[in-house]
């Protein structure tokens, strides 16, 4: 069965929060080994703050790019169906030729990294079929409806999404919220299930 998709539990890890939610929606509880929830929080949070501090910084994309590959090689070692895909810079955007608009149709998984406040992880889970929303878990628990406009908490689907959110915000090259940031500093990380994943002929084109 599948089971809801988590929220952080201090103000620093929701890199491998959204990392487990990425496994979480992509594969049956039971068919999740104890070893990938193990060693996804062993790799994480390893970034020291101003006080030295361990972990009270998040994780950094070296642990995120570490964690990615380290489940691409216990995936094939253990004949677990992941499949992954790490993308940085110019790479990291939502448009026609986007990586990553393509893994949501294929009914894949993103890991992105974004702003929310300040560098943040959230999972992108699915897009809409009128070129409008992105549809995403974020981690943060919030209960206060959004400010910026078009941006909505959804609350009664915990094993898919939490947030829908505007296109439009992702690809700013800015610290606003939900958006991508600098181009050179951008970090997503594509995760398939590769017995569930639909072939490039059977998604629908989103894009004209």
């Amino acid at each position: 069965m599948k089971v809801p998709l988590s929220y952080q539990a201090t103000e620093y890890d929701c890199g491998p929060t959204t990392m487990m939610n990425a496994i979480s929606f992509l594969f049956e509880r039971e068919e999740i080994p104890p070893d990938v929830i193990k060693y996804i929080m062993l790799y994480c949070l390893d970034v020291y703050n101003d006080k030295g501090e361990i972990g009270k910084k998040g994780t950094s994309t070296m642990a995120m790019m570490f964690i990615s590959n380290w489940l691409c090689q216990f995936g094939k070692a253990k004949d677990f169906p992941i499949e992954i895909a790490y993308l940085t810079k110019e790479n990291v955007f939502i448009g026609q030729t986007s990586k990553i608009v393509m893994a949501l149709q294929q009914g894949g998984v993103v890991v992105v990294r974004l702003y929310y406040g300040e560098e943040h992880y959230v999972l992108l889970t699915g897009i809409d079929n009128e070129n409008e929303w992105i549809y995403l878990f974020d981690p943060y628990y919030r209960e206060q409806p959004f400010e910026e406009e078009g941006i909505e908490l959804i609350a009664d689907a915990p094993m898919q999404m939490n947030r829908k959110v505007p296109f439009s915000y992702f690809n700013k090259e800015c610290s606003e919220i939900y958006a991508l940031g600098p181009k050179d500093a951008r970090e997503a990380i594509i995760l398939h299930n590769k017995i569930t994943q639909k072939t490039a002929e059977s998604t629908i084109e989103y894009f004209i």
